[in-house]
């Protein structure tokens, strides 16, 4: 088979076996901790925050692991499915914590006091409230810290990392809507982790007068890609790890062998190499490009020739600049 057996440009259609997706390419998304190779001083800066009870917060460039290390922490330690909040400009802390279908409840309502929902006895508010990823992992009742990643922090609102102290302090919420609900015990649905669904997830937790307490601190990882700065009093109750640049090369070798499954070729020691040496210079690259451009040369399914060289300088091109 050639390269251009997939897709050939001919507006023909025919038949033609499509190839199997990477490893880090396959669905859904699985958790690969053996594959993730921790730099120098990494594993220190997270027994501290197991130890101390502390989020770790984790800066570096787009592609250099930080969203990897909670993958392998929860499975060495036995934490569970990984909760995950990936932040954008919009995200907010009552998001978070949990998440209130109020039209959706209004309209059941309308529905039933118009007699279309007769059989309805009382107000179901359980069935239009989910718990947030951070509100599930402060829930007091696993037997072992919960793992949050809180990814791409420095891409929220300005006010976000301030509103996450008292959470951060305290480990307690409430629930507005709950509080001043007649049930003094309402079942919620949590968010589910890596891994869960509805049926393999954990049944509804209990939310007593609205007001949810931890009892043993997750273990959170916050990640940044050093985009902006946070105010003291935020960092202050984080332990901060900076990853290094992606320019060393024993590292690299080692990640990307750990991903390939197998020793590389002399031609992708090479090219492991030259992306180091790149990365040195001040190019802006991330390790998926490696990645990518290393499976396309160790494939024998992959092209050859002027070809494979071309396909290689598109997918390691420089992220900044034009």
């Amino acid at each position: 088979m050639t390269w251009d057996t997939y897709y050939r440009g001919t507006g023909e259609p025919h038949d033609t076996q499509l190839p199997d997706p990477p490893p880090w390419r396959a669905f859904p998304r699985r958790s690969s901790p053996h594959t993730f190779q921790p730099p120098e001083g990494l594993t220190d800066a997270v027994n501290a925050a197991v130890f101390l009870h502390r989020p770790l917060l984790i800066t570096g460039a787009a592609g250099s692991g930080k969203s990897t290390v909670i993958e392998q922490v929860a499975d060495e330690l036995r934490l569970g499915s990984v909760l995950r909040w990936h932040i954008t400009s919009r995200s907010t802390l009552p998001d978070a914590l949990y998440r209130y279908d109020a039209l959706g409840h209004i309209h059941t309502l309308r529905l039933a006091q118009s007699g279309s929902r007769s059989g309805r006895k009382r107000d179901e508010i359980s069935e239009f409230l989910q718990l947030g990823p951070l509100g599930t992992a402060l829930l007091p009742d696993s037997p072992r810290p919960r793992a949050l990643l809180i990814d791409e922090i420095d891409k929220s609102d300005l006010d976000l990392p301030s509103d996450l102290l008292d959470v951060l302090e305290r480990g307690v919420f409430e629930i507005p809507e709950l509080v001043r609900h007649s049930e003094a015990r309402v079942p919620v649905r949590r968010w589910l982790g890596d891994d869960e669904d509805e049926a393999t997830g954990q049944k509804p937790y209990v939310v007593q007068r609205g007001r949810v307490q931890c009892k043993r601190f997750p273990f959170i990882v916050m990640t940044s890609n050093g985009e902006r700065e946070f105010p003291a009093p935020f960092l202050r109750r984080c332990i901060r790890y900076d990853m290094p640049p992606l320019s060393d090369n024993k590292l690299l070798l080692a990640a990307v062998k750990a991903h390939v499954g197998s020793e590389l070729s002399p031609d992708a020691s090479s090219l492991v190499e030259e992306f180091a040496a790149r990365v040195a210079r001040g190019e802006t690259l991330a390790v998926d490009q490696l990645l990518n451009a290393v499976k396309l040369l160790i494939d024998h399914q992959g092209p050859t020739g002027e070809q494979r060289d071309r396909l290689i300088k598109y997918l390691l091109r420089n992220l900044t600049g034009a």
